[in-house]
């Protein structure tokens, strides 16, 4: 009968490349810790996944340029690909299909697709995109944060790998041969002048575009080629020990801190990175030894022989794992508790759940596929006969094969999902044709229409598509588009024209101004661009986030320069904001620069008092959500006074502005103590604070009264 024994100590941490770093292994544990910590009870970044960046780059590149600078190792990208597979999918599969199911037991439906999309983004190593394009798009930017949100980051580092696969392996196959000895040097030096590139674009999209630049995979790049570059000097480095312990000391002291002292939501990936990036960087040379080997770990910084230490390097073992599992519990938890923060009890029990499940998925499902045995410690240094080896095998298979089998069946279920919603929306081609005695909408608070017991329209599920022409025609700049974009709507032969001006909430009225366009025989031309209202402010921030936004500064002085040129009959745009700092809403003093400059070129004003922003617990809060979890019209709405203060300021500067005219609409919105989620059995938002277009032609008569009130035209 065969013993099968585990191998010795000192086998384990003898490599094809000399000494295995377990320090850098702890370091993992440590970063794993401080981002687990971070986002449970902090909400913030801690700077611990730019450490893992830094390090990944160091162990793949670092081995891709070993096996490329060895004349005879083989340069297929095949086997590193199936590593790659084995080591990176059965994780990712297994936590995508728990998080499937507790997306339908604790998330509303309305947040399906949403998970359906980015699983497929996840398993594709394309989520950093979509979550970019997410925070890209102004009707979906206020979404509640989603469980596959950290997922971004494994995208990044996927497509790093198979991008170095490429440059490494494709430049060696080309010029092995031709350059010989220069090799080395010729791909560090290329290598250098893409980081160098790279982290330029980090630091130039960071001021343009920050959130852009987060998720963008080449203003990531540079931290893990810095990991690589680090790998191709780490022979070369023979320090004494007295610096290498002053600097393992300075760059674990500074990892630890990072997240304490620097807001890496709104810093990295720019030039601030550098400080985790750095201090990973010195770590890694802080226990550099060309001579190193397993009988010398005595001779390692204090630092790094901590971090040598065998909890941690179980930590890190379970990094991977436990990236995977620790946010979406923190989401799925705040979810279900409706919660904005994880207390300290709540949070404790987050991170012990997402250990003991990093622990059984690295165990039972990391380890035995990456290593094609039952487990990392089923190992021999004796002869296997081939029936054995067999029966070892015969798991892993049946393990594989159940992995493979759940993505595919979650891959099915995800277009499944999606296609079910497509169908669902197509219905909402009906909406334009809704009754007005079956869904009066606005008219039961105008005109005390009678209501009947009919079912909403939109469903949760057609809201997000009940959108204002204007967007569907492409006729608002988006975020980084800073040109005026003019669109004519309306009777288009009319000689008088109302200029539909500022952002996103100017732009939903067109689909009421439309109507009374073609009644009246005025035209409307857009001059919108997405969370852009007219200001003269010099550093405008992206409402909601706080973001900076220079773009809307760009964009505004164009349309000012275009609407005096144009000269329109009317501008008709939003006259408030809500105080985000206390209930009600406010008058922005950086407006009054616009309206004296419309003034002085005798340009009159229609000034609309903005629709109510819902919010709870400092984020955006969607009625359909809470609509489809079971709640009303009035749970799912909000308190006037939380919305709307007693009076319009804007109404103040009348005086000033003779040739303003103020539109209120507040009172066909919100009853006199509550805002609806619904009225009239009309869904009044498609989102937080857009007016649905079906609730907006609800609102063609009472708009209509007012806006012939103050243009005299009918």
């Amino acid at each position: 009968m065969l013993t099968v024994t585990p191998t010795p100590a000192s086998a384990v941490s003898e490599r094809k490349s000399g000494f295995y770093r377990h320090d850098l292994d702890g370091l993992r544990g440590i970063a794993i810790a401080l981002v687990a910590v971070f986002h449970v009870w902090f909400g913030r970044v801690s700077g611990g996944v730019d450490v893992f960046l830094v390090l990944s780059g160091f162990f793949f590149g670092g081995s891709l340029l070993r096996t490329a600078l060895h004349p005879q190792a083989s340069l297929s990208p095949w086997p590193e690909i199936l590593r790659l597979v084995r080591r990176l999918l059965p994780a990712l599969v297994v936590v995508l299909a728990a998080g499937a199911v507790l997306t339908i037991l604790v998330q509303p439906q309305t947040r399906w697709e949403t998970f359906a999309d980015q699983s497929l983004a996840s398993l594709g190593y394309f989520q950093n995109w979509e979550l970019s394009a997410t925070a890209s798009d102004y009707l979906r930017a206020g979404e509640a944060v989603s469980p596959l949100q950290h997922a971004w980051s494994m995208s990044v580092q996927g497509q790093f790998y198979l991008a170095m696969l490429a440059l490494i392996f494709g430049f060696a196959c080309l010029a092995r041969r031709r350059l010989g000895a220069r090799l080395r040097v010729t791909l560090v030096a290329l290598l250098a002048v893409l980081a160098v590139a790279s982290f330029s674009f980090a630091a130039v999209l960071h001021v343009s575009n920050q959130t852009a630049a987060y998720y963008n995979s080449f203003a990531r790049a540079w931290e893990l080629l810095l990991g690589t570059l680090v790998g191709a000097v780490v022979p070369y480095v023979r320090w004494p020990m007295w610096l290498r312990t002053v600097l393992a000391t300075a760059g674990l002291v500074t990892i630890v801190t990072c997240g304490t002292f620097i807001d890496g939501v709104r810093e990295f990936p720019g030039p601030w990175a550098l400080v985790p990036v750095g201090a990973t960087a010195l770590m890694i040379l802080a226990a550099a030894n060309r001579q190193a080997s397993p009988s010398t770990q005595h001779r390692l910084p204090l630092p790094s022989r901590l971090l040598s230490t065998r909890p941690l390097i179980t930590l890190g073992a379970m990094a991977y794992s436990l990236y995977l599992w620790h946010w979406p519990l923190l989401i799925f938890w705040l979810a279900y508790s409706d919660a904005s923060r994880a207390g300290f009890v709540d949070g404790a029990a987050i991170l012990a759940i997402s250990g003991g499940l990093a622990y059984l998925t690295m165990r039972f499902v990391e380890e035995p596929l990456r290593s094609g045995r039952r487990s990392a410690a089923s190992v021999t240094t004796q002869p296997v006969t081939i029936a054995w080896r067999t029966r070892l095998r015969r798991p892993t298979i049946a393990l594989g094969t159940a992995v493979a089998l759940l993505g595919v069946a979650l891959t099915a279920t995800s277009f499944t999902w999606r296609e079910h919603v497509t169908v669902q929306r197509a219905n909402g081609k009906e909406l334009v044709t809704l009754s007005t005695d079956s869904y009066p909408g606005a008219r039961a608070l105008t005109q005390h229409a009678r209501v009947p017991k009919l079912p909403m329209r939109p469903t949760v599920l057609e809201a997000s598509n009940d959108l204002p022409e204007s967007t569907n025609d492409g006729c608002i700049s988006d975020f980084d588009n800073t040109d005026v974009i003019n669109c004519t709507y309306g009777d288009k032969l009319a000689a008088k024209t109302i200029a539909l001006a500022g952002g996103s909430h100017a732009e939903h009225w067109i689909t009421a101004l439309d109507a009374l366009a073609k009644l009246h025989h005025f035209k409307v031309v857009t001059y919108l661009k997405m969370g852009c209202p007219l200001t003269t402010e010099e550093s405008p921030l992206v409402m909601g986030d706080n973001r900076p936004y220079p773009n809307c500064h760009e964009w505004n002085e164009k349309v000012m320069a275009k609407l005096i040129a144009d000269r329109p009959s009317f501008v008709f745009t939003t006259s408030t904001r809500p105080w985000n700092i206390k209930p009600g809403d406010v008058m922005p003093s950086t407006y009054i620069g616009v309206w004296q400059t419309l003034s002085d070129n005798n340009i009159p004003i229609l000034a609309m008092r903005d629709t109510p922003w819902l919010v709870r617990n400092g984020a955006p809060f969607f009625p359909t959500d809470c609509l489809a979890k079971g709640g009303d019209a009035v749970s799912c709405g909000i308190g006037r006074s939380e919305v709307l203060s007693d009076r319009n300021q804007t109404l103040d500067f009348l005086p000033i502005f003779p040739l303003m005219r103020v539109l209120d609409l507040s009172d066909a919105v919100c009853r006199a103590d509550v805002c609806r989620a619904v009225e009239g059995n009309v869904l009044i938002y498609h989102d937080s604070h857009h007016i649905s277009a079906t609730y907006m032609r609800t609102l063609i008569p009472e708009l209509g009264r007012q806006l012939g009130a103050a243009t005299a035209w009918w």
